[in-house]
Order: structure tokens, then C-alpha cells, then sequence
């Protein structure tokens, strides 16, 4: 049966319907199972069966969804297209692309891999303009001095967007793109996790920060992440080995591929150098791991979620897409979520207004964001996924020029689409800062 059809081929354990939290216990489907595993509560007093969690995990697996309390069932994934989109080779390659390659493929990575569609609101959040002429706005970068033009060609952007009290101030497009022009976040997916699983606690499917990953990924018993807690996750502290050099075709983030079992796989096989909460290391594989964790707990897929609690609640204009680790399997965690730089400046929003929707309804616990953006002790400039530049100032990023920078106290959030030549670039970085610092300057309460 299609996937976009009413029903679905898939199984739906009863207990993912029940109402109240839900934890399911994740068994690789492969293993000899002789021991009853880990259970965690269901609220009205009973523990998930063994038959139950097999068939939930197998469910996750496979990208299959239960329709659960979040509404609706698995929306139909889009298939890559090899017609025209042929020489972008295997997903590990977007790390490689050329400018000409980014161009075209981030824009249109739906064309390319298979990715799974997020639905926009019907009723979009509202961005009244408020166009201010920052034609006089001029930072310094190692003795030079540029404007918003320098800015834009010198950080390969296309696209800028500054929202003040709500209202656009700056809306600027460039190489092709456009407001309609979903662009590809790169690692700005890992904030938008963050939330989810501060939604998830919420909803009780997730009971603190202090559970341990294993308790829902049985498949890491015994190894390095034995004790490693979803917060060390959250912090990139789990004190797992783990090189995230994108420019190494040797180092473990261009490694690891396949499906969300693979990646969990090549994980557990990771030696421990520190221990949990110790140091900083940042490791996109954990993010994977996270959603890992994240679809066990709700029993559903991250697009399903992130459509149910965040993108049509808070009023996205715009459809987005999910790229997916295989097709109709899980969400590329760490990354890749694709959407419009407009919607991009709403999710910075929904994090200004502490996971509120308009009319004031929760979505994350109390606090959350103001906990998210809180240092570790391992890294005073990370937070749960979050990047911390101080005071009340955080930032969304992703590799080759992605960004949502927030600033709580002057009521502005900055989105830059870009297209950098190099994945990581400290001059590009140091252009970015101090163009946010000018516009912040420039737009000061």
C-alpha cells in the first residue's frame, strides 16, 4: 500500500497508542535475546512486553510510523531521482561537494536523497516588514573594513535575513535562491533536536536528562556508552573516541554511512577516553544517536514529531524535508534538515519565546532553553546543542556557512544561508561575528 495512503503495512503495538508516557525498550532484531532487557514504566502501571519492543524497534528501523497521539501516520518519503541528479554520488560525498555542486545540490536534495517531507502550517506565523537601511553598517575583519555587500560576497551567501522585535529588517537573496528556496542546514538540525527531546520530556515520553542512552538502546550495553547519559549526549560529553575532521577521508565522521542499526554498530565498537562529562568533543554520530533515542521514546519518526509539536503549531510557512540515513529509514539526526531561510528566522523565534507558541502554549518544559543555553563544565561555549556566545546570545550553526543567531536581550534573530568553499573556516567564521555584532550594534535598543 502506498505510504501516502490512509493505512499502513506497518505494525502498531498497541502499547504506542496507549495515552500517557511511553518508553520502549530497543532490541536489535538480530540478536539472541535471553534476558528480559531493561523496562522502563508505562503510566498506568504496566511494562512493555519483549514481542511489543522487537516490533517497535523493527517498526523504527524501517521508517514505518505509528499514527500515536501526534496525529497522522508516516508521510510518503521522496525518492531519489537519478535522471538529472546522477553525478552527486552516495550521501558520505555532500561532504566533498564543489561550489558548483552545493549550489544546486542544497536546494534541491530532494532531487537527490531520499528525504521525508515536514507539512508547512496553514495559518504561517506572521513577519511583518520593518525594512531598515543598513547601508551604512561597516565591521572590521584583520584590518579591513566591509559593508553588507563585502559581507554577503565575502561569506558566499545566499541568503540574509535579520528579524528585530518580530519584524524583517533585512531580507536578502543571492545565486539563484529565493523565499521559496529550501535550503540544507547541515548541523542548525542539531539545535532543532535538541528541542525535540525537550518536547519529548514534556510529553513524558522521555523521563529526565540523567536516563541513560542504553536504557533505550540496549544495543550499546557493554560498551563505551554504557553509563553515558542522554545530557552527556546532549553536551557532546559522552568521553567516546570519536574524530570529526571533515577534510579526513580516514576520520570517523567520514567513515561511518548506512542505516541508524549501522551507525549504532560502528559506535559501539568506540573506546572510552574520558569519562562521561569530562571533556568536550563534538561528534555528529551522537546526534544520530540521539535520535536514535528519540524515535524509541516516541515511538514515531523525528519529521512526524517536528511537524506535530514545532512546524504547523508554531505557523511554518513553508513544507520542509528530512534527509534520511536510507530510504524510509531513519533521519539523518545530525543534520540535514531542509527548509526556507523565512522559517529558519521562525525557529529562531520559537526559541526566543522560551518553546511558546502564540498563544502561549507550551511545547517545551519550563526553562528549557534557558537550561539548553546554559554551559557545561566541559565547554563554557556549548550548551545542549546550542552554541553559546554569552549573555543571553546563542547560535544555530551548521559546516559551510549555516546559521541562527539569537540574541535574547536586543529581540534579534540573524539567518545566513551560505555556500562556503571549505566546510570550516576561520576567516569566514570571524566575518560572520562580526557582522552579527554590527547589525546588533547597528539595530540597538
Amino acid at each position: 500500500m502506498p505510504s501516502g495512503s490512509s493505512e499502513s503495512n506497518c505494525p502498531h503495538p498497541k502499547a504506542l497508542r496507549e495515552p500517557g508516557p511511553v518508553a520502549i525498550t530497543v532490541i536489535e532484531p538480530s540478536d539472541t535475546v535471553s534476558r528480559d532487557g531493561p523496562r522502563r514504566k508505562i503510566e498506568r502501571g504496566r511494562t512493555l512486553g519483549r514481542a511489543v519492543a522487537i516490533a517497535s524497534f523493527l517498526m523504527i528501523l524501517s521508517g514505518c510510523s505509528e499514527p500515536s497521539k501526534f496525529g497522522a501516520s508516516d508521510p510518503p518519503q521522496t525518492s531519489a531521482e537519478t535522471k538529472d541528479w546522477s553525478g552527486f554520488g552516495i550521501l558520505e560525498n555532500v561532504l566533498n561537494w564543489t561550489p558548483e555542486q552545493q549550489l544546486r545540490g542544497y536546494r534541491n536534495i530532494d532531487k537527490i536523497y531520499p528525504t521525508r517531507p515536514i507539512t508547512a502550517s496553514d495559518d504561517p506565523y506572521p513577519l511583518p516588514n520593518n525594512w531598515t537601511d543598513l547601508a551604512d553598517l561597516r565591521y572590521e575583519v584583520s584590518g579591513g573594513t566591509f559593508d553588507v555587500d563585502r559581507f554577503f560576497k565575502q561569506n558566499h551567501l545566499v541568503g540574509l535575513l535579520v528579524i528585530k522585535q518580530g519584524k524583517v529588517v533585512v531580507e536578502r537573496y543571492g545565486l539563484g535562491n529565493t523565499p521559496e528556496t529550501r535550503w540544507y542546514s547541515f548541523s542548525v538540525a542539531k539545535s532543532v533536536v535538541s528541542m525535540l527531546i525537550g518536547a519529548a520530556i514534556r510529553d513524558g515520553y522521555i523521563q529526565s536528562l540523567d536516563t541513560v542512552v542504553t536504557d533505550y538502546l540496549p544495543l550499546l550495553s557493554g560498551s563505551a556508552y554504557e553509563d553515558v547519559t542522554i545530557r552527556d549526549a546532549m553536551q557532546m560529553t559522552s568521553g567516546v573516541a570519536w574524530d570529526e575532521d571533515y577534510t579526513d577521508p580516514e576520520s570517523d565522521i567520514a567513515s561511518t554511512g548506512g542505516s541508524v542499526l549501522d551507525r549504532l554498530r560502528y559506535l559501539r565498537d568506540k573506546l572510552r577516553v574520558a569519562p562521561p562529562g569530562d571533556v568536550f568533543n563534538y561528534n555528529t554520530a551522537e546526534t544520530n544517536l540521539l535520535g536514535a533515542v528519540l524515535r524509541a521514546a516516541i515511538g514515531n519518526n523525528l519529521s512526524a514529531y517536528l511537524e506535530h509539536k514545532i512546524w504547523r503549531p508554531f505557523g511554518m510557512e513553508h513544507n520542509a524535508n528530512w534527509l534520511l540515513l536510507t530510504p524510509g529509514g531513519a533521519e539523518h539526526a545530525g543534520c540535514c534538515l531542509s527548509a526556507t531561510l523565512r522559517d529558519y528566522g521562525r525557529i529562531g523565534l520559537f526559541a526566543m519565546r522560551n518553546g511558546q507558541l502564540r498563544d502561549g502554549t507550551p511545547v517545551l518544559p519550563g526553562g528549557w532553553m534557558e537550561e539548553s543555553t546554559t554551559p557545561s563544565r566541559a565547554n563554557q561555549g556549548y550548551g545542549y546543542l546550542w552554541w553559546l556566545r554569552g549573555s543571553g546570545v546563542y547560535d544555530a550553526v551548521g559546516i559551510y556557512g549555516q546559521a541562527i543567531h539569537i540574541d535574547l536581550a536586543e529581540e534579534l534573530v540573524i539567518v545566513t544561508h551560505s555556500a562556503w568553499p571549505v566546510p570550516i573556516g576561520p576567516v569566514f567564521s570571524l566575518h560572520r561575528s562580526a557582522f552579527f555584532e554590527a547589525v546588533t550594534s547597528a539595530l540597538s535598543n
